[in-house]
């Protein structure tokens, strides 16, 4: 085990804060993209009923979004150093950018992570710009929830759908996120040192599986709110 003053420090320790991180993102990114399949039901009181079940908790929402945040910032960081020192290690790259059958897993994918993290990291900043610090109650979006006003969250997604750039623009990120994944979920067991070498083949299938999974259920939901909520807005 890498002591904690070696983490940030030494190689093994940034790929331990690598894997971990990764880890706990990708059971947030789970959990989300769950409350956003409450928007197929065609109604706003799914979504609108667990925004204001997560506003209720108060700090301890406050508190989970700031530990989201810095598990975030985390992996962005650690992730430019990692690409930094490999880069430094090895300033030419392979003759041949192969995909490789070995424990590398040396595929196109891997060599851009952070081409596609880069990605993610700008779909994340507009992301949060349009649903997390966007319209508010004061601004009118509002609901009742339990015979209480509250945001209508599901207002702020169906106008933001309307608009074909914004459906184009999430359906695009959202295979950066798949390909993200893809690579990035057997990498995070290589980075915690429990990859057993029998279990490579069928932990990159399920990395595979995910990804696949994760993409298909995210980009069909802005596809969707466009088609049923009278898409054609400016």
């Amino acid at each position: 085990m890498v002591p904690l003053k070696r983490l940030f420090s030494s190689t093994l320790g940034r790929k331990y804060l690598m894997g971990a991180s990764g880890f706990a993102l990708l059971l947030f990114i789970v959990v989300h993209l769950l409350e956003n399949l409450t928007l197929y039901t065609g109604s706003g009181d799914p979504i609108n009923t667990w925004a204001a079940l997560l506003d209720s908790l108060g700090v301890v929402k406050t508190m989970l979004e700031l530990g989201l945040g810095a598990t975030i910032v985390l992996h962005i960081i650690v992730a430019i150093q990692v690409t930094y020192s490999s880069k430094v290690a090895r300033p030419i790259g392979y003759d041949s950018p192969k995909t490789k059958g070995g424990p590398t897993k040396n595929t196109i994918t891997s060599r851009n992570m952070i081409i596609t993290g880069l990605v993610l990291m700008l779909f994340l900043i507009i992301h949060l710009k349009q649903f997390r610090f966007g319209p508010t109650i004061e601004d009118g979006y509002t609901t009742m929830v339990g015979g209480r006003m509250v945001l209508d969250l599901y207002r702020v997604i169906s106008e933001t759908f309307t608009q074909l750039k914004w459906v184009v623009f999430y359906v695009a990120s959202m295979f950066f996120l798949g390909f993200h994944y893809r690579h990035g979920f057997w990498s995070a067991f290589q980075s915690l040192g429990i990859m057993n070498p029998r279990w490579s083949k069928p932990i990159y299938l399920m990395g595979f599986v995910i990804a696949i999974l994760l993409t298909v259920g995210f980009l069909f939901i802005p596809i969707y709110m466009y088609s049923t909520q009278g898409g054609g807005g400016q």
